[in-house]
């Protein structure tokens, strides 16, 4: 049995979902219980980070995916990140990085730059 709390309303649900069955209890609502048979099968997490820009205000833009991204993927990705830099001017919303390490998510700028 492994013990969570849901984050998917602001009830917080503390949660336990057998591993093998994936039988959850503790949820007041459907979506806790497919909450946490997606976190014990398949956890995904939304990427936030920044990149390198040359000729903005500051040296570094604020970044995010999105979409949720296999969390397996996440240093794959913050790797990526670390290689990328951009020239400005970047608007809140542009694609810096498309189908980031294949995983059909795109890095877009956080703000305007």
């Amino acid at each position: 049995m492994k013990e969570m709390i849901c984050i998917v309303c602001p009830r917080g649900c503390h949660l336990t979902i057998d591993e093998t069955t994936l039988e959850a209890k503790g949820n007041t609502c459907p979506r806790g219980e497919e909450y946490a048979k997606n976190e014990i099968t398949s956890p995904m997490r939304t990427i936030t980070g920044s990149v390198g820009i040359s000729g903005g205000i500051h040296s570094r833009l604020a970044v995010r995916t999105n979409r949720a991204v296999p969390k397996s993927k996440m240093f794959e990705i913050m790797a990526a990140l670390h290689a990328c830099r951009v020239q400005a001017p970047v608007k809140r919303g542009d694609v810096i990085i498309e189908n980031v390490c294949g995983t059909g998510a795109n890095v877009i700028a956080s703000r305007d730059m």
